[in-house]
């Protein structure tokens, strides 16, 4: 039951539940009413700007970068709250501009609508900048949807500076305000002007992080995270040369970087490897001198040993997953440019080989030297892979209730077949048949991994209970780890790179003892007569009197007592009798016991129709 009084100025509801009294105060005398129930707006006006843009972020495209399914989020809620507060711009026949003002910012609904605004032409401004990708021309359009996001959130901070508004929404709008300015200044390339802007937004970030909760907090200190790479460009450009090492410790610390800092900070190492490249001029590879006229083959080789260095440095199997994939991509790249300069020096090349008795030209050898450089990288990334999952493998920690598909020894078997046929591919290099070191050296990397494949086959058939497969596979393994042992000799450092094959003959030793046990149990299992509580054969009661057995389906409704139908089953027939004498028996002559014929003619018809018969 409630009950509404007026005393003066201020307004004030007594709400009675089971005989308790509640009485807010509504200073500014607004009132809401959901259901049956009404509610006063608090003192001041208070909005979570940044948890309230997240959310609708995460729910609604940004999780997986759809931005235009963002904006049309935005666009309905605009809608919807305009129709809730009756702040409609007009109707259908004409437009009537409406605008914010103090005296209604009661409810907060109406900074919402301005934050939405903001919102929609920020969202369509990172929609074009990924269309803008293969079409310059909507850059433009960008721009001015970002100058739009800026000048909505310039009168949301406006807004926001009134007595009505509490002063963490306040901090929250200037901080709001900061971002979308530096985003601005970041596209147009004010370096200075993006650095301040940011640098004040991660400002009042910082302390809004530090005088709320933990769980409050971790929102604050996301977005400061988020900025901090973008502040680092923007002092690099402006003259700061140790941003670049900063840049790319957040790059690996991080996985990589997101949003506006993306594509620029690529850009900037490929800028940066594109004048050293300029003084580089050959590269030296197993005793020979290869010049390198090719600017994509000269980024690439200078950038190589950064990023080797990056996949060292990675602090997860994730960020090293996609440091892989990115040399990787850089070295198809330059291996395409190298067969594009293949392509007109083909009879070149064809006399070259002939005059210099097998010996392979420059642009070939430069070829054979990428082509390895590619696959070596394939190499390490699969052993990476085969790494974590021996982990997993080891531990088996997850279990099948996880819902996650649990490790197996066939997948190891996978990667370490792609790793043995890199390896041939390896063998095959133009340049590379005469060179008996690296033959050698490649033999015995097969049979390393060799032997761990043969290593993990044998534990496929462990699990299925095949003790003699296993066991002869375990054989294999020793075999080739004997063979890389004896072989090794002046070959030790380029294998310290590789598994360490006396942990394998040691690891396959305790489990050929292993295996032999579980083969003696199992082979004493399966002699042991099963229990009468275990046989289960099917038969019907009717033919297993003899025998007992504890069936549980005997005192079910579907009891197997007999076959029914009854089967068929053969029954003596009817005999035939075969008369054999009958063949050789001789009749007697009948001629005189036969009657002779009657006269035939005329006149005999006459008298066979009267019935005078002689």
């Amino acid at each position: 039951m409630f009950f509404r009084r007026f005393l003066g100025a201020p307004l004030f509801k007594v709400h009675l539940l089971t005989g308790t009294c509640r009485v807010p105060f509504c200073y500014f005398g607004v009132e809401r009413r959901t259901g049956n129930r009404l509610y006063c707006q608090s003192a001041l006006t208070q909005i979570t700007v940044l948890q309230i843009v997240k959310e609708s972020q995460q729910q609604h495209g940004l999780r997986h970068g759809d931005f235009q399914r963002y904006r049309g989020y935005c666009s309905r809620r605009l809608r919807r709250l305009r129709k809730t507060l009756n702040f409609k711009m007009g109707n259908r026949h004409k437009f009537t501009g409406k605008k914010v003002t103090e005296e209604i910012l009661s409810d907060n609904r109406y900074l919402l609508l301005i934050l939405m605004d903001a919102e929609r032409a920020w969202s369509y401004a990172m929609q074009l900048k990924q269309e803008a990708n293969t079409e310059p021309r909507k850059r433009f359009h960008l721009l001015s949807r970002l100058r739009k996001a800026v000048k909505h959130a310039e009168e949301l901070e406006r807004l926001c500076e009134s007595n009505r508004v509490d002063a963490k929404t306040k901090l929250e709008a200037q901080a709001y305000m900061a971002y979308l300015t530096g985003m601005l200044r970041f596209e147009h390339q004010e370096w200075k002007a993006a650095m301040e802007a940011f640098n004040k937004c991660k400002t009042i970030y910082e302390k809004l992080a530090n005088a709320f909760t933990e769980e409050q907090a971790v929102l604050y200190n996301q977005r400061v995270e988020e900025i901090s790479p973008n502040i680092r460009y923007c002092a690099y450009n402006i003259g700061d040369q140790s941003a670049m090492n900063e840049l790319m410790q957040m790059r690996l610390r991080s996985g990589g970087t997101e949003g506006l800092l993306a594509e620029k900070l690529e850009a900037l190492i490929t800028q940066t490897r594109a004048k050293q490249a300029a003084t580089m001029s050959e590269v030296e590879w197993r005793g020979r001198t290869v010049p390198v006229k090719i600017d994509k083959v000269r980024i690439f080789l200078l950038g190589l040993a950064d990023n080797e260095a990056a996949i060292v440095q990675a602090e997860n199997e994730e960020t090293k997953e996609r440091l892989f994939e990115s040399l990787l991509s850089e070295c198809r790249d330059a291996i395409q440019a190298v067969r594009e300069d293949l392509k007109p020096d083909q009879k070149q090349r064809e006399h070259s080989l002939e005059n210099d008795s097998g010996k392979v030209s420059n642009i070939q050898y430069l070829h054979s030297y990428l082509t390895y450089i590619k696959l070596s990288t394939a190499i390490r990334r699969n052993e990476s892979m085969a790494k974590s999952l021996q982990k997993a493998l080891l531990q088996q920690q997850r279990s099948e209730e996880d819902g996650k598909r649990t490790a197996r020894p066939q997948d190891l078997i996978r990667l370490y077949d792609i790793i043995l046929q890199n390896l041939v591919e390896l063998t095959q290099l133009p340049g590379l048949e005469e060179d008996k070191n690296f033959q050698k050296e490649i033999g015995l990397k097969t049979l390393v991994y060799k032997a761990y494949r043969c290593f993990f086959i044998a534990q496929s058939y462990v699990l299925v209970k095949k003790w003699s497969e296993a066991l002869v596979l375990y054989e294999r393994v020793l075999k080739y780890a004997r063979q890389v042992q004896s072989g090794a000799g002046a070959y030790t450092n380029s294998l310290k790179e590789l598994p360490d094959v006396q942990d394998l003959i040691t690891q396959v030793n305790a489990e050929k003892y292993s295996l032999q046990a579980a083969a003696i149990l199992d082979a004493n299992d399966t002699q042991e007569t099963e229990s009468p509580s275990q046989v289960k054969d099917g038969k019907p009661l009717s033919e297993r009197f003899e025998t007992f057995c504890l069936d549980p389906s005997l005192v079910s409704k579907q009891v197997s007592l007999v076959h029914f139908p009854p089967g068929f089953q053969p029954i003596p027939c009817k005999p035939l009798f075969f008369d054999l004498a009958l063949n050789h028996v001789a009749f007697p002559p009948l001629e005189d016991k036969v009657e002779q014929k009657a006269k035939s003619g005329l006149t005999g018809y006459i008298k066979g129709i009267f019935g005078f018969k002689s």
